[in-house]
């Protein structure tokens, strides 16, 4: 016989239900992102909401040297990071043409991507 879970109800959601921060920019951007995940039946928005409500060590920062390993074959598409892009210097050039959403650039790792020609988003401008 196995063990039935359910026996005290059900069982309880651990995801975060809204950020913990009191940044009212984070807690206007969940807003934003709930409405849309509702109103709409796109598991991007979900997903989005879901990552913006969690805690700060989730939300670790991307250098510009992972992001360009990780967009190489994949220039054509827009890199959504819920979290900080940070510059890396031991990377000489930055890939061409690269559009990346963050909650927030570092103001290098924003100048180089711009100057390769790609574009800096935040989250409320890509929604």
């Amino acid at each position: 016989m196995g063990i039935d879970k359910l026996v005290r109800g059900n069982p309880k959601s651990k995801n975060r239900k809204e950020p913990k921060s009191d940044n009212l920019q984070l807690k206007l951007l969940f807003k934003l992102y709930t409405f849309l995940a509702r109103r709409t039946d796109s598991e991007f928005n979900k997903k989005v909401a879901r990552r913006l409500a969690m805690s700060r060590l989730n939300k670790a920062p991307l250098s510009t040297r992972h992001l360009a390993k990780y967009m190489a074959r994949r220039l054509d598409k827009t890199c959504v990071v819920v979290g900080p892009i940070l510059d890396d210097p031991r990377q000489i050039e930055v890939p061409e043409n690269l559009k990346v959403v963050a909650l927030k650039f570092s103001e290098t790792a924003r100048q180089r991507i711009i100057a390769s020609g790609g574009q800096c988003l935040t989250f409320d401008e890509f929604a």
